[in-house]
């Protein structure tokens, strides 16, 4: 038999193009998606978040920020208005406590709620997408406006409702409000830290700063005190700020004792200190119950 009888036969039809696999282009990476500004979209949703557990939640909301730090003033008006014919400073009493007792109700706000920031978010810092410095950004930047606000109002409706003719120098009213807020921030941040590694901390902190309204010029100027215990509440940073506050509403008052360096580099050293403790042990401090 011939050797091409052994043989398979041979299709002689030809390959259908189709049926060619056609070489695939390479795959192109997968572009990740990534959010513009994520620490500020963060720290607005969590000032939204507060906001709306905080005032969203009572009658009148955003109204009470304002009635009860005027409700202050006004007790305070009427019980020294009593006793004394005229204030220290000017000739309305209201005026001359809102310039105190509003710096000192900013600063323990913004103190307390930065101090009790980790412990308030701690449900959201499991979540990778939100930090402990976005929790701190949150509640200092939302009390911050908060307290502004406040005070603009409160101050705008005495001068608006009262005889007082003042002529108002913004210069030591914003430095009043700068120092107040970095030494605020600086308070809030290093005691975030302490009330987590000391608990105990807390409880010796309330109990120290329950005279600080006394100590803090709200009642009275620091020029009308002795002299030993000008020597010694010198080293109070909100002195320094109430001082710089009324001078923005006295022309006449000087204050030559306020030292602005002082109190910033103040607040910039206790907010240094504090977020590198935080920044070593925050997950400690998120672990203990």
């Amino acid at each position: 038999m011939p050797s091409s009888s052994l043989l398979p036969d041979a299709d002689p039809s030809p390959v259908p193009q189709s049926a060619v696999p056609l070489p695939q282009e390479p795959r192109q990476p997968r572009r990740v998606l990534t959010r513009r500004f994520p620490t500020l979209r963060t720290v607005l949703a969590l000032m939204l978040r507060e906001m709306s557990s905080r005032y969203g939640r009572s009658p009148g909301g955003y109204l009470w920020a304002v009635l009860e730090p005027l409700g202050a003033i006004l007790l305070l008006s009427v019980a020294f208005g009593l006793f004394m014919r005229s204030p220290p400073l000017g000739t309305n009493f209201m005026l001359f406590y809102a310039t105190g007792y509003l710096p000192f109700m900013v600063y323990g706000d913004i103190a307390n709620a930065v101090a009790r920031a980790i412990v308030y978010s701690r449900p959201l810092l499991m979540y990778p997408a939100v930090t402990w410095v976005d929790a701190l950004l949150g509640r200092f930047a939302l009390n911050a406006l908060t307290g502004i606000t406040i005070t603009f109002l409160v101050l705008l409706g005495i001068l608006l409702l009262s005889d007082t003719h003042v002529i108002l120098e913004l210069q030591p009213i914003l430095l009043s409000h700068l120092m107040l807020m970095v030494f605020s921030m600086g308070i809030g941040v290093l005691n975030c830290a302490l009330f987590g590694l000391l608990p105990v901390w807390e409880m010796v902190w309330g109990i120290t700063m329950r005279p600080l309204m006394l100590a803090s010029g709200v009642m009275f100027i620091y020029e009308d005190m002795p002299s030993f215990a000008r020597a010694i509440l010198w080293y109070n940073p909100l002195l320094h700020v109430t001082g710089e506050m009324r001078k923005g509403f006295y022309p006449m008052y000087d204050a030559s004792y306020v030292a602005p360096s002082f109190v910033l580099l103040f607040g910039l050293g206790t907010l240094f200190l504090g977020t590198v403790l935080l920044g070593r042990y925050h997950r400690d401090i998120l672990n203990n119950d």
